[in-house]
């Protein structure tokens, strides 16, 4: 799959403003737990973003609102992927 600059740099931007707000906190003690594993601040950066794009295509896919709490299941969950918990859709 092509890499997407624009598209990478957004969803990085979308976790730096959960940081910056502090909104959700989950997303501040995913980051220090996953630095604390020994992932960069950058990688884990990205494994967050993951759980943003799950509730970005869930959104898009099936015209739904963000899950709070399946994105907050989602970052506990990290470093394992994240999961989009309706397969059935």
């Amino acid at each position: 799959m092509a890499y997407n600059k624009i598209l990478h740099d957004t969803i990085i931007s979308a976790v730096d403003n959960q940081l910056k707000a502090n909104n959700p906190p989950e997303t501040k003690k995913t980051l220090q737990r996953l630095i604390g594993l020994g992932y960069s601040e950058q990688d884990s950066k990205k494994l967050i973003a993951q759980c943003i794009s799950v509730e970005i295509f869930r959104a898009m896919k099936f015209d739904e609102s963000h899950d709070e709490e399946r994105y907050i299941r989602n970052l506990n969950n990290l470093p394992n992927p994240p999961f989009d918990d309706d397969e059935d859709d």
